[in-house]
């Protein structure tokens, strides 16, 4: 097998969010900056917002409750 064919893996890496969170990880990279984590990714926050300028959401509500 050829040598130094995989990158230099670091174990202990600190990524850095937008939010200011930091955690401690793996990767090839000395520094990683990531712009969303599960601190403050909405979906995970519970602050999820639909956007629905058609009123598709709405339609689809209804129609669920009049099968009901």
């Amino acid at each position: 097998m050829k040598k130094d064919t995989h990158p230099a893996y670091f174990d202990k890496v600190t990524a850095t969010c937008a939010c200011g969170a930091k955690y401690v990880v793996g990767a090839t990279a000395e520094k990683v900056n990531v712009e969303i984590c599960s601190a403050c990714h909405p979906f995970y926050t519970g602050q999820d917002k639909v956007l629905d300028t058609t009123g598709r959401v709405d339609r689809f509500k209804k129609r669920v409750a009049a099968k009901k």
